[in-house]
């Protein structure tokens, strides 16, 4: 989640490590306050800040890369893991980058 106040060396910092663990699928949405008592919204993530990390993470290894600022942990679940089982087949990466709005 973007919008809590972190850095952009902070996220780079995150997907590097993730990528080093072997992890194939991430997704990164807007920290969207749940309610009043919950942490509010530090910022809001400009759209091209969420390209810039799916491009980053897929550039890493990572095998999906789920990034807009409605994208949940769930967002095209099954998507994601037919692309990176069909990667294991040998197919090209995917990094899908949702339009804000769209579904």
């Amino acid at each position: 989640m973007l919008g809590l106040g972190e850095t952009k060396e902070e996220v780079e910092a995150t997907l590097i490590d993730l990528a080093a663990v072997g992890v194939q699928i991430v997704t990164i949405g807007q920290y969207l306050r749940p309610s009043i008592e919950h942490l509010p919204v530090a910022r809001w993530a400009d759209p091209q800040e969420f390209a810039y990390y799916a491009k980053f993470g897929v550039k890493l290894g990572i095998k999906h890369v789920e990034a807009s600022p409605l994208t949940r942990s769930s967002y095209h679940a099954k998507q994601a893991a037919e692309s990176t089982t069909a990667q294991a087949n040998g197919e090209p990466v995917v990094v899908r980058l949702a339009q804000v709005g769209s579904h």
